[in-house]
């Protein structure tokens, strides 16, 4: 029943986000989404792409504060003005990171990895309050099926030790705005004990390849000509839970020219 329990914990946790600017908190039924998020530098080129790091933070409450619904399904829209490089970049395969805990997983994966995080969730156990559980989550450039994926590590070892891996398919929408899309589907479970408190994470990989230096994520300042800055949307949370409850939030950020 504990392992069910964490499992359960576990795969709510997938929830991206952080705190640079300001974050949006958007709601339906009694249940709010915060979704928190930024990039540095700000100041960018407007005409060519430079690394930047991404850093992400998200968390889930009810008006009450009662227990959440289990969340089901992940989807993150990104700027077209943001980039996803994996050129030369090793990836993993998400068999190489099951049933191993965090260490294990850079042991096997260190090259491919592009982004640490950590968790905060609270398990609810019969007649007992509940209790927070902490846990650590990596990143890493992968494959799935034969296709590019970012594949999420997430471990915990309290009340007991268990890995889940989720794979983020990766597609690229030929008009829009939004230029990257990431999507996951969260499985059911034998048990809905667990709910997410917090999750944060950094995407910040660099790495050389044939003698040249790219990033895994880079942008540029797409500000019109004659103009310092721009105002645009940074990225798109869509979250779906159980019982059909969807929630989709927007983050809305600006770039300087340098």
């Amino acid at each position: 029943m504990k392992r069910l329990a964490c499992i359960g914990l576990l795969f709510s946790a997938l929830l991206f986000g952080a705190a640079i600017a300001h974050g949006e908190i958007a709601g339906e039924d009694g249940l709010f989404v915060s979704f928190d998020g930024g990039f540095t530098p700000r100041s960018l080129p407007r005409d060519r792409d430079v690394p930047v790091t991404v850093k992400l933070n998200t968390s889930i409450k009810t008006a009450d504060g009662t227990r959440p619904p289990q969340l089901r399904q992940i989807s993150f829209a990104v700027n077209r003005y943001g980039q996803i490089t994996t050129k030369g970049l090793p990836a993993c395969r998400p068999e190489q990171l099951e049933s191993t805990d965090s260490s294990t997983a850079i042991a096997r994966c260190r090259s491919a990895l592009v982004g640490k995080g950590d968790f905060t969730a609270n398990v609810e156990f019969p007649n007992r309050d509940p209790f927070p559980v902490h846990g650590q989550m990596l990143a890493f450039n992968g494959r799935a099926h034969g296709r590019p994926a970012i594949l999420l590590h997430i471990h915990g070892s309290r009340p007991a030790e268990v890995t889940v891996v989720l794979t983020f398919t990766i597609r690229h929408p030929a008009r829009g705005k939004f230029g990257t899309i990431l999507s996951t589907r969260i499985p059911r479970l034998a048990s809905d004990l667990g709910y997410v408190t917090n999750v944060a994470l950094v995407f910040n990989r660099r790495y050389s390849y044939r003698g040249k230096q790219y990033s895994f994520l880079s942008a540029r300042c797409a500000a019109p000509s004659g103009f310092p800055g721009a105002i645009f949307s940074f990225t798109r949370g869509t979250f779906q839970f159980a019982g059909g409850t969807q929630i989709v939030t927007t983050l809305t950020r600006d770039c300087t020219v340098r």
